[in-house]
């Protein structure tokens, strides 16, 4: 195994950058090349067809099986013309990555022979095998029906030889599989409140949509070394593994010159992004050594998750091309930073306004502030539901390590916005204000766009920070779909904003003048909220005292977090915002729980698996030879001689055999900890007992292979280590 670890290091010296050539000079000339968006649809399809399109992307109309067919025929000749041999419906289900079954365009002729066939039906709908993707008990395995349907509102697109239509999967009787179908309840849902508290400031403000720019980081690793580590392989994450003697101590990765076969890596990923029209914007060095970003230009919150699952695919195939593996894991090597998604999120009006972003006048910084503040009652309110849609196995190693958030939900809003609000706080909106009041509080609310935008600095230790015109939610993890915080977010916000309505409707019909109403609810809603904002150091010990005074929950324990899910104020909420209905929200709630249970089950296995048949014989190997030579020192050098050459020796065989016994030891009682787990039939107690009594064992037993490998011979020791994963390329 030893020499395996030095072939494969030779094999990565040994690496030239793969060549990369650019398809055309100018990105514009093929930039959504396969994708069949609004210039495609127009050649391809009959203006009735066109429209009937457009209109269920705009207004949310159903098409009806004529336009289908059209729509279906244009698209399967533009498919044809540009390679596709097949087609596949792609959704996304509780898995965690997309799902794809791919037909060819064939049928029966009437000839005898075979036509390229795809009908309107093929297009709506199809139906794939529901039993075999996790439901959490909605669908049984022999309830085998479910459905996939299209979603018109994100565009077809061409992978490889395969036209792909994005699509929503829902089971026979109805209830959501996937995160597609709840984000566009969701979205749909925050389009409405928004649209309706808009109203009071713009009367031609018809609709608001939420838009989403993801920051993906992840992790290189060369393909050759990635392979002679069994847990990358397996669990995605080094279980073992001492510290290098630098990492990213210098902060030299940061930012730092991109290296050139990881730069031919991303000029290929984004080659392949522009052609599917996907607008990847940037790329950088991360902090961590081997760590890179990628990050597109923003886009409707839908179409940009289905770009960044879309993405998350292509990399890892393009990688894959540069004899490269990806690594998404959340905290795939200890000690270092950890890998997030962050979720910038905004919401826009069809009149080109920024919600988020300050205006030019009093008014339009009233609507600002409008959504500020409510979109901070709404994280107040929900902190633990908003933990809970990012918490899973992987986050719960980062959040609150290195760069992460902690686990405590708390809001930025920089200073001036601080101040703007404590402003309004003090301001008298309880009685009606004189004109002079009235006057004052609107001119100071007026400077904001020149402060904000000139000095507001940004928190990296927040999870939900405002960063001059739309929130950045970091607490999102690399590998998970971003929908399921969208989800969270949007409904959250959605609810904030009918209540918000329904308060300033009540003032208003009591006589109160539509603008001192939306000051009086601003200013309580501002008080009700002040304790989630913070501005100070995240990662600090004193903020973890105060969040606790200030009565902020702090949950470190992944079933703890999954089980807000389950609080009847939870579901109320979902079911009657109708993103979730009860029996959705319990499948979910249980899919989640068993993959925290599986990843936890697998990574022990796959632990005990190493230290046994891997680190324990070369480390006994070692201690045997280090016998032999005690033993050679005896025979040759006089008795008072002996204590003085041998001591050392002694004492280091004595070490190595005391962290043999403890990894023997420690691994037995995990397995015995894991069969008493296994028994349990409850799935939240399961996963509790998985966390409290099996998880612990995973960093007990690495202590002591982790010392070992500072002890035991290098040419001896079996995986590559972090030296080598992080720093030869």
């Amino acid at each position: 195994m030893a020499q395996f670890r030095l072939k494969a290091l030779e094999e990565v010296l040994n690496r030239e950058p793969k060549d990369f050539v650019r398809e055309d000079n100018l990105v514009s000339d093929y930039y959504g090349k396969l994708v069949f968006d609004q210039p495609k649809m127009k050649k391809y399809l009959s203006k009735e067809a066109f429209s009937a399109v457009m209109d269920a992307i705009d207004n949310g109309t159903t098409i009806d099986r004529k336009m289908s067919n059209q729509i279906a025929q244009g698209m399967k000749s533009w498919a044809l013309e540009n390679g596709a041999t097949h087609y596949t419906h792609w959704f996304q289900p509780l898995t965690d990555s997309t799902a794809e079954k791919h037909d060819a365009f064939i049928d029966h002729s009437e000839k005898g022979g075979v036509i390229e066939g795809f009908s309107g039906t093929l297009l709506a709908q199809q139906e794939p095998d529901a039993s075999s993707f996790p439901s959490g008990g909605i669908r049984q395995t022999f309830e085998a029906r479910g459905y996939t349907a299209w979603d018109p509102s994100s565009p077809a697109f061409i992978s490889e030889t395969t036209l792909s239509i994005p699509t929503v999967f829902i089971s026979y009787t109805g209830e959501a599989l996937d995160y597609k179908t709840p984000l566009l309840r969701a979205l749909h849902s925050i389009d409405k409140s928004a649209t309706a508290v808009c109203q009071y400031f713009d009367k031609n403000v018809s609709s608001v949509k939420a838009n989403l720019g993801w920051e993906q980081e992840y992790f290189l690793i060369d393909e050759a070394l990635f392979m002679a580590r069994p847990d990358l392989m397996l669990t995605g994450r080094t279980l073992m593994g001492h510290a290098s003697s630098k990492d990213q101590q210098l902060d030299d990765h940061y930012f730092s010159s991109i290296p050139t076969r990881v730069n031919r890596f991303m000029q290929d990923v984004e080659n392949e992004a522009y052609k599917l029209g996907i607008p990847v914007k940037t790329r950088h060095n991360e902090v961590a050594p081997n760590q890179f970003e990628l990050a597109p230009i923003y886009e409707e919150a839908n179409l940009a998750n289905d770009h960044n699952q879309l993405i998350m695919d292509i990399m890892l195939k393009i990688a894959r091309r540069h004899k490269f593996r990806i690594l998404y894991h959340e905290k795939p090597f200890a000690g270092i930073n950890g890998s997030g998604k962050h979720n910038n999120w905004s919401l826009s009006t069809n009149t080109g306004v920024n919600l988020y972003s300050p205006g030019k006048n009093p008014k339009s910084n009233l609507l600002f502030l409008t959504f500020v503040i409510n979109t901070l009652k709404a994280v107040y309110d929900n902190q633990d539901l908003l933990r809970a849609s990012i918490y899973h196995a992987g986050n719960q190693h980062r959040l609150g390590a290195n760069e992460a958030p902690p686990s405590i939900i708390s809001a930025f809003l920089g200073t001036e916005v601080s101040k703007m609000l404590d402003l309004m706080e003090e301001s008298v909106v309880d009685r009606k204000m004189t004109p002079d009041e009235k006057t004052a509080l609107k001119l100071n609310i007026g400077r904001i766009p020149e402060i904000i935008l000139d000095n507001t600095d940004r928190n990296r230790t927040s999870p939900f920070a405002f960063t001059g015109n739309r929130f950045e939610f970091r607490a999102v993890g690399s590998s998970a779909n971003c929908a399921s915080a969208l989800i969270a977010l949007n409904t959250v916000v959605s609810n904030q904003l009918q209540k918000f309505k329904t308060e300033v409707d009540e003032l208003i019909e009591k006589g109160t003048k539509k603008d001192e109403a939306i000051f009086q609810v601003l200013k309580e809603l501002i008080i009700a909220s002040k304790l989630i904002r913070f501005n100070g150091d995240g990662y600090s010990a004193e903020w973890v005292e105060e969040a606790a005074k200030r009565g902020l929950t702090n949950v470190n324990s992944v079933p703890e977090a999954l089980s807000v899910y389950a609080r009847p104020d939870v579901i109320e909420m979902f079911e009657n915002m109708g993103i979730l209905n009860q029996s959705e929200l319990h499948g979910r709630v249980e899919v989640e729980f068993e993959k925290f249970i599986m990843k936890i089950q697998i990574e022990a296995r796959v632990l005990g698996d190493l230290a046994i048949n891997h680190i324990v014989p070369v480390a006994v190997a070692y201690q045997t030879t280090l016998l032999k030579n005690v033993k050679n020192i005896k025979e040759v050098f006089p008795a008072d001689e002996f204590e003085q050459l041998a001591g050392a020796r002694l004492d280091l065989i004595r070490e190595i055999g005391g962290h043999i016994s403890a990894i023997k030891a420690k691994r037995k009682e995990m397995i015995d900890a894991r069969k008493r787990a296994n028994v349990i039939e409850e799935v939240i107690e399961k996963a509790k007992a998985y966390d409290e009594t099996v998880r612990p064992y995973l960093s007990d037993i690495r202590y002591h292979i982790d010392k070992l490998e500072l002890i035991v011979d290098n040419e001896l020791w079996p995986l590559p280590k972090y030296r080598e994963l992080l720093f030869v390329r």
